[in-house]
């Protein structure tokens, strides 16, 4: 009993079979056939190795929500370059509560404003950056994927003398309450006062001003070197020694995740506007380098996402079947097409010419001459 149980669940999962054998002896290889499965063949390798590709590939991913950090403080990193002596300006913060920043974490170093060849090509090289990522928005995830934790590159020192160096490099970094606020270098030292503060500018001549300067690097957040910063490699030249800079920048949070670093940091978008002082002619103000910032309440999340293993594998199946399944349909098509062309032509050849009779030689009776009775 059990055995005719057993054989009839073997012959109904036999039924069910959908790949059913075709004994050998019933199959004909053909040349046509390996020359199909061949292309086949071929086409399956590089549609594979390209899908391989697209696979190791990586994106960045896009999204946006309210920043409710409203505690921590804001690094800003500087590193620029002013043709005046050190001694004659100052650097500090005043943000939107009236709120002076003490800049000790910012060095000035006697330098020469003038670049060397291999530095004037690296400037020259930021700039074009600069420009492609104007025109070009998706060399941006390039750079996110190449940034990397770490120090960055300092600026090699100058070998002049500190007596012909005529220019002062303010670099390092300093952090600050996360509100709107000024960051200026100006005339002068700046020094504390009750309503606010103040630089001792009255100690410097109007001959010394110059503030044509250059932007080696300026960001917020943490450093991530591979990350270029909209003013990075800026440069300023003032055709008068009473002249204005203004820069009015705004300040996105940004939390990167890719599979080198993990970080918070800040782009920022930057409006730029000049002006020459004179007072004579209406134009008021303080000569120096401003840089008003703010934060933006939106936080962007950049995520470096993958192609799933799952994925892959059914786009993979995909493209083995769909080329299998193809080029049979083509193969039969051709096959078929062929074979009504060549019936056609091989009827023709058996079709008569004319319907001209045919001539039969006439026989003669047979007429027994021996033995003929009545």
């Amino acid at each position: 009993m059990r055995r005719m149980t057993k054989k009839k669940a073997l012959t109904l999962v036999k039924e069910l079979d959908a790949f059913p054998k075709v004994p050998e002896s019933y199959v004909e290889s053909t040349a046509s056939g390996g020359t199909v499965s061949l292309i086949a063949f071929t086409f399956m390798a590089i549609l594979t190795i390209l899908e391989f590709f697209v696979y190791r590939n990586t994106w960045m991913k896009y999204e946006y929500e309210v920043d409710k950090d409203f505690t921590s403080k804001l690094r800003i990193n500087v590193d620029i370059t002013v043709a005046m002596r050190c001694q004659y300006i100052g650097a500090d913060v005043l943000d939107l509560a009236e709120t002076m920043i003490v800049s000790d974490g910012l060095k000035y170093e006697p330098v020469n404003f003038e670049l060397s060849p291999q530095q004037r090509l690296w400037q020259m090289t930021l700039l074009h950056i600069q420009e492609r990522l104007q025109v070009e928005h998706s060399l941006q995830d390039v750079i996110f994927k190449a940034a990397a934790k770490g120090a960055s590159l300092g600026r090699t020192q100058s070998e002049d003398s500190s007596t012909s160096l005529r220019a002062c490099r303010i670099h390092g970094h300093l952090y600050v309450n996360k509100v709107a606020g000024n960051f200026h270098i100006t005339v002068g030292k700046s020094i504390p006062h009750p309503r606010g503060h103040a630089h001792l500018a009255a100690l410097v001549s109007y001959d010394s001003y110059n503030f044509s300067h250059r932007i080696d690097h300026l960001s917020f957040g943490e450093v991530l070197p591979g990350i270029i910063s909209p003013l990075d490699g800026t440069e300023k030249i003032s055709a008068d020694s009473n002249y204005m800079f203004q820069y009015f920048i705004t300040i996105v949070p940004t939390k990167l995740n890719t599979y080198k670093v993990s970080a918070e940091t800040h782009q920022y978008a930057v409006t730029e506007r000049e002006r020459a002082i004179n007072h004579a002619a209406g134009s008021h103000g303080v000569s120096g380098i401003f840089m008003k910032y703010d934060i933006s309440s939106l936080m962007v999340k950049v995520t470096e996402q993958h192609m799933p293993l799952w994925k892959f594998l059914v786009r993979l199946c995909g493209i083995i079947g769909g080329i299998f399944s193809t080029t049979g349909m083509l193969h039969g098509l051709v096959g078929f097409l062929v074979d009504i062309v060549c019936c056609r032509f091989q009827m023709g050849i058996y079709q008569p010419r004319n319907n001209a009779p045919v001539n039969v030689p006439e026989r003669e009776p047979l007429i027994p001459t021996e033995n003929y009775t009545h």
